[in-house]
C-alpha cells in the first residue's frame, strides 16, 4: 500500500501557517524584498522570514497539549531561529495530523530532516565574538552548530523515539527526505514519520560562492523587486534565495485507518537518481527519467498528470532543461498540465524547497487551484500550460513535484488526491 499524508505544517516568506499559506498560493502573494547592499558581491535580493515570534507561533497551536507546548519553550528558548522555525513547522504538521489526540507508538514514529549544510550563518555571525573572546561562546554552541540539533531538538519536543537522521541531496534535499520516509514506511521500521524541510541558514562566503556561480538574480533598480524572479519566463537570470521551513507527516494507510486519520493525498510513486555529475549544470536525461519512472512507479500515465509543481529556480539553463524534460517525459501530453514554480513567490527555500513545495502541491489539489507563475510575461516555451499571473481554477487528481540538486540530484513525486474510505 502507497503511503499517505495526514500532516502539513509550513512557515515562510509569505505566511506562518497552513491557512495564511493557501490563502497567499491562492492570492499570488510574493515575499522576496531587496536587502542591503554588503559590498560582498553576494544576492541582493531574498525572501525571508520577517515578524516570527516563537512563542507567539507556538502558543497558536492551541489544540496541542499545554506540556508539548511548554516542552517546545523551554527546550528550544535558546536555540537559532532557523531550528525554532522548524519546531513550529513541525508542531503545526503533528497536530494537522492529529498525533496529539489519536497518537502513534512513539517508538514508531521517524523524524527525516531533509537538509545539510545548515548552520553556516549561525557560525558566521558568532565568529567576531568568538574571536575576541572565546568565554562568550554560547555554552550549547557545539550542539547547535550540528544539522543534527534539528533532529535532537524536534525529537525531544515531539517525543519521536523511532528511527531518526538527516538526509542531504542539495536543493532535492526536501525530496530526498520524502523518498526517505517513504522506504522506512515500507520497510515496516515505522508507522508515521514526519519529514521536516529545514530553514538554511547560509553564511556569506555561500551566498557569494552562489552568485560567482551565476545562480542567483540580480538587483534591478527599474523594476520591483519582486519581478526580478521569473521562473519559466525569457527575462529570467537566477534564483532569489527564500527562507523558510515545512513538513509533511507520511503515514502507512494501516495506522492512518487505525487512527481515523484525514488523509491529505497519497504519495503514489517516486523516483530519485543521479546523474554521476558533480557540477551544477542539469541533465535532461536526468530529469526526464525520473519524471517517466515516478509515473511508472505511481501507475500513471502522463494523460493522468494534472499539474506540474516545477523546480524552476529562475536561473536560465535549468529552467530551459526542465521543461525539455517535460516534453520528453509527458510526450504529446505536455500541454495537458498546469505547470507553475512556487519559488517564484517564495524565493528557493534551498534544502526545505521540496518539502515546500510539496506541501503547496497537497494545498492546491485539495483547494482546486493552480497558483500564478508572478512574473511569466514572456513564456520560453509554448508548448507547456504554464499558469499566468493569477491563480486558476484547477481539478488536480494527480500532480508531480520535480527538485533537482547541484552534483546531480534529480528526483520527481507523484501525488494523488484522495481519501481513506
Amino acid at each position: 500500500m502507497k503511503p499517505v499524508v495526514t500532516g502539513v505544517g509550513v512557515v515562510c516568506s509569505i505566511a506562518s501557517n497552513v491557512p495564511a499559506f493557501e490563502a497567499a498560493l491562492r492570492e499570488g502573494r510574493c515575499g522576496i524584498v531587496q536587502t542591503p547592499d554588503l559590498g560582498d558581491g553576494g544576492p541582493r535580493l531574498a525572501a525571508p522570514v520577517t515578524g516570527f515570534s516563537f512563542e507567539d507561533a507556538v502558543a497558536a497551536l492551541t489544540t496541542l497539549p499545554d506540556e508539548l507546548r511548554h516542552n517546545a519553550l523551554r527546550t528550544a528558548h535558546r536555540s537559532p531561529d532557523p531550528l525554532r522555525i522548524d519546531l513550529v513547522a513541525a508542531m503545526q504538521a503533528f497536530e494537522s495530523a492529529g498525533l496529539h489526540c489519536a497518537p502513534v507508538p512513539a517508538d514508531r514514529i521517524g523524524l527525516v530532516v531533509a537538509g545539510h549544510n545548515l548552520n553556516s550563518g549561525y557560525v558566521h555571525d558568532l565568529r567576531p565574538a568568538y574571536d575576541d573572546n572565546p568565554a562568550r561562546l554560547p555554552a550549547r554552541f557545539a550542539l547547535h552548530a550540528m544539522d543534527t540539533d534539528r533532529v535532537g531538538t524536534l525529537s525531544q519536543v515531539l517525543g519521536v523515539r523511532g528511527e531518526g537522521y538527516t538526509v542531504g541531496g542539495a536543493s532535492a534535499s526536501g525530496n530526498v527526505g520524502i523518498v526517505n520516509a517513504s522506504h522506512l514506511l515500507a520497510a515496516d521500521a515505522a508507522d508515521a514519520c514526519l519529514v521536516v524541510g529545514p530553514t538554511t541558514e547560509m553564511s556569506p562566503m555561500e551566498k557569494h560562492g552562489l552568485a560567482t556561480l551565476g545562480a542567483v538574480a540580480g538587483a534591478g533598480e527599474d523594476e520591483p523587486d519582486r519581478e526580478m524572479c521569473r521562473p519559466f519566463d525569457a527575462d529570467h537570470d537566477g534564483f532569489v534565495p527564500g527562507q523558510g521551513a515545512a513538513c509533511l507527516v507520511l503515514e502507512s494507510e494501516r495506522s492512518a485507518k487505525s487512527r481515523g486519520a484525514t488523509v491529505l493525498a497519497e504519495l503514489a510513486g517516486y523516483d530519485l537518481k543521479l546523474d554521476a555529475n558533480s557540477l551544477p549544470d542539469p541533465n535532461e536525461d536526468g530529469e526526464a527519467t525520473v519524471m517517466a519512472s515516478a509515473m511508472a512507479r505511481a501507475g500513471v500515465e502522463p494523460g493522468e498528470v494534472d499539474y506540474v509543481n516545477a523546480h524552476a529556480t529562475s536561473t536560465p539553463q535549468g529552467d530551459d532543461v526542465e521543461v525539455r524534460a517535460l516534453h520528453r517525459a509527458l510526450g504529446p501530453e505536455v500541454g495537458r498540465p498546469w505547470v507553475n514554480s512556487t519559488k517564484g513567490l517564495v524565493g528557493h527555500c534551498m534544502c526545505a524547497a521540496g518539502v515546500v513545495e510539496a506541501v503547496a502541491t497537497v494545498l492546491q489539489m485539495r483547494g482546486g487551484f493552480v497558483h500564478p507563475n508572478l512574473n511569466l510575461r514572456r513564456p520560453i516555451d509554448d508548448g507547456c500550460r504554464f499558469v499566468g499571473q493569477v491563480a486558476e481554477p484547477a481539478d488536480i487528481a494527480c500532480a508531480l513535484s520535480n527538485s533537482f540538486g547541484f552534483g546531480g540530484f534529480n528526483s520527481c513525486i507523484v501525488l494523488k488526491r484522495r481519501s481513506l474510505g
